[in-house]
């Protein structure tokens, strides 16, 4: 399971009779905006397998960590978020433009209800640009040139892809996606990822029973991978120390924060 957001071939239609990823990922992490679906749907997929809620944290923090370290020791000032979620407390863009108020944030998605509260809560400081986007992740061209209106592309652009490739089932199309997007920004640009696992190692085990539910009774579906699988995602990039590792282990503020089953890195294009 997963905070970002899937793809679709075109408008999404809001539909709250079905639980959703957004909403019950807003659930887990302690927010408001679902709906009585979403949290039935969330304490069973808790109840099968009860590490999620720390994933789901483990993943804000891992974005954090990430956005402070290429803010303030990267000196990036561009970041492109691309299925952002909703909005919670400490966005991209808050946590950027508090180390730089200079920042400018681009945020994408294409779900509705993510869109409706983009609109009226993503703010920025005098000094930076919040822009958002309605686009789809299989249009990385798309996406990035319309980033351009409030990005310069000449310079570093920090990409955020947290849990959205697992959206995308075909595991060549999301090599492909996180390559073209990689593709549009210059030398000096960084990729940020998070991603579900199944791996044993790291408590993974229960992920593809609680995704077979997911998939049965909630949208859209899921899929994880392994560690081999998910690090090609960082081919030809230079990935920062320590590498690709649980979320919750990259550069974590404790040396005790134990391994959770969602693998995070943050990768610098050469």
């Amino acid at each position: 399971m997963t905070e970002g957001h899937p793809p679709a071939a075109g408008p999404a239609a809001l539909n709250t009779s079905v639980a959703h990823n957004a909403r019950v990922w807003n659930y887990w992490i302690g927010g408001k905006d679902h709906y009585e679906v979403d949290q039935r749907v969330g304490e069973h997929v808790a109840g099968m397998f009860p590490v999620i809620r720390a994933v789901a944290r483990a993943d804000r923090d891992f974005l954090g960590r990430a956005v402070r370290y290429l803010a303030g020791e990267c000196g990036i000032r561009q970041f492109l978020d691309v299925g952002t979620g909703l909005p919670t407390v400490d966005n991209t863009h808050e946590m950027a433009q508090r180390i730089a108020p200079e920042s400018r944030i681009v945020y994408v998605d294409n779900d509705p209800i993510v869109l409706v509260h983009a609109r009226s809560l993503l703010t920025s400081s005098p000094e930076g640009v919040t822009d958002y986007i309605d686009a789809d992740v299989r249009d990385p061209e798309g996406i990035v040139q319309r980033a351009g209106d409030t990005l310069d592309l000449s310079r570093p652009v920090a990409v955020i892809l947290l849990g959205i490739l697992n959206f995308v089932p075909d595991a060549g199309e999301a090599r492909d996606i996180v390559r073209r997007l990689m593709a549009e920004v210059p030398s000096g640009s960084h990729l940020v990822l998070t991603h579900p696992t199944y791996d044993g190692d790291v408590g993974g085990e229960g992920n593809v029973a609680a995704m077979e539910f997911w998939n049965a009774n909630a949208t859209p579906p899921i899929t994880a991978r392994g560690r081999a699988e998910i690090a090609g995602f960082l081919d030809g990039l230079e990935p920062v120390e320590p590498g690709l590792v649980p979320c919750s282990q990259w550069r974590p503020e404790s040396a005790a924060a134990a391994p959770v089953p969602q693998f995070g890195a943050v990768a610098r294009k050469p």
